[in-house]
């Protein structure tokens, strides 16, 4: 008899605790419902010590409460990164819990959610790197991807914003996982003019984009996307030599090489480490081996110029680029580069131009200098010119090329000036 007592007083304090948990979860979803996510928090915390032998419905109800609640925190910028994270792991534990259960009573909505929190997570992280905050922007990147592992970009852009935070360590694992996923983010970019703005719009895909042409969009066009490998690797083997630990680094692309031999960005890597470790005949030669069986790849020619102009080794980057203009002339970029890596010089003279003083021999020094950045400033007009032709809407051309103009006092000034008004009050809108 005194058996069957303690088991009818054990059902009673069950049956107790499963009135408690309701009653907090309404009242904290009323919470929210008047606008108070906070509340609803602190409410749901009292119930979380109970919630693991909760029944079924009162735990899913439970878990999409709570991610709505802090959900709407970070909608209010009350700590968005954390409360995202917070949203989208209690929406994952109620996925979790009813694919068990196979029940989806909140499952879609709960999955509608954390495609927002991602989107969210991914122009947070954006804001967050254009005010330097640059480890919280690799860090919501980072959770962006732990919500859709199938979408491996964000993987790569958290890696590269570590980079940029010169969190090396946390980049290393995160790129030696993009390594075991063998990614390469080689692909198609689908483009097209907007009517309306004039501006160059990006698709996710081909059919997105031959949608809107039928409407908004003209001028459609598709760009290669180039594999990522040999940047991921450059980058692997950089962070090993930083760490001292240069033969795993040179191990490091030469597997990758082998496994990917065909992938002439990672040529491009292996020649950027020995470059970086002072091997410069080992260098010589891959990039000999590059040209050999590349010589008229135009994107392989500009890397070449890239890491050249990298090196301080001016006069194989001018080189590459002019390689570049006779191979493919409507190739922006060398035009740009080239321009840039002449206009580099303009620092040293001008610093020589401050130092001097008002004797004769420093003032035929400065009319010496003075024609020498002219003359620099001259020799850089044909490729900005052409620049400019190219891609008659980059402003930083247009501004670069109205400097010059400016400082050689060029006529040409009023007009590109008027045309880059133009180009700046279009960008505001």
């Amino acid at each position: 008899m005194k058996s069957k007592y303690v088991t009818l007083v054990s059902a009673l304090l069950i049956s107790v605790a499963t009135f408690a948990q309701k009653d907090q979860i309404k009242a904290a979803e009323k919470a929210l419902k008047g606008g108070n996510p906070q509340e609803a928090v602190t409410i749901l915390s009292t119930a979380e010590s109970s919630i693991a032998n909760a029944a079924e419905a009162e735990k899913t109800q439970y878990l999409f409460v709570k991610g709505n609640a802090y959900l709407e925190l970070a909608n209010k910028k009350v700590e968005e990164g954390k409360n995202l994270s917070l949203a989208a792991k209690a929406y994952q534990e109620l996925l979790a819990v009813e694919k068990a259960s196979g029940k989806n009573k909140y499952s879609i909505l709960a999955l509608n959610s954390i495609i927002t929190i991602k989107g969210k997570l991914i122009n947070s992280a954006i804001e967050d790197t254009k005010a330097n905050k640059t480890i919280d922007g690799a860090n919501k990147l980072y959770d962006a991807y732990l919500l859709d592992k199938k979408d491996t970009i964000n993987l790569y852009y958290a890696a590269s914003t570590y980079v940029n935070g010169k969190d090396y360590n946390t980049a290393l694992k995160l790129y030696e996982e993009l390594k075991v996923l063998n990614y390469s983010g080689k692909g198609t970019s689908y483009l097209a003019i907007n009517k309306i703005s004039g501006q160059e719009d990006l698709f996710n895909t081909a059919k997105e984009r031959d949608a809107a042409l039928k409407i908004t969009h003209e001028k459609p066009k598709n760009e290669a996307i180039p594999s990522k490998r040999g940047e991921i690797y450059k980058n692997i083997a950089l962070i090993l030599v930083d760490q001292g630990k240069i033969d795993e680094a040179k191990k490091a692309i030469s597997d990758a090489r082998k496994a990917n031999p065909e992938d002439m960005s990672l040529a491009l890597a292996e020649a950027n480490l020995y470059l970086q470790t002072k091997d410069f005949e080992t260098y010589k030669k891959i990039i000999a081996e590059i040209l050999e069986k590349n010589p008229n790849d135009a994107d392989l020619v500009f890397n070449l110029g890239v890491i050249s102009a990298n090196a301080k080794n001016a006069v194989d980057a001018e080189k590459y680029y002019k390689r570049v203009m006779e191979i493919k002339p409507d190739y922006v970029n060398a035009y740009i580069n080239l321009a840039a890596l002449k206009l580099e010089d303009e620092k040293a003279i001008i610093d020589e131009m401050n130092k001097l003083g008002n004797s004769e021999k420093d003032m035929k020094r400065y009319a010496v200098l003075k024609t020498k950045r002219e003359n620099l400033f001259k020799s850089t007009i044909p490729y900005l010119q052409k620049a400019h032709e190219i891609d008659p809407k980059n402003i930083d051309v247009a501004k670069t090329l109205l400097n010059v103009y400016s400082a050689l006092e060029m006529p040409e000034y009023k007009a590109l000036k008027a045309k880059v008004k133009e180009m700046e009050a279009a960008a505001k809108k």
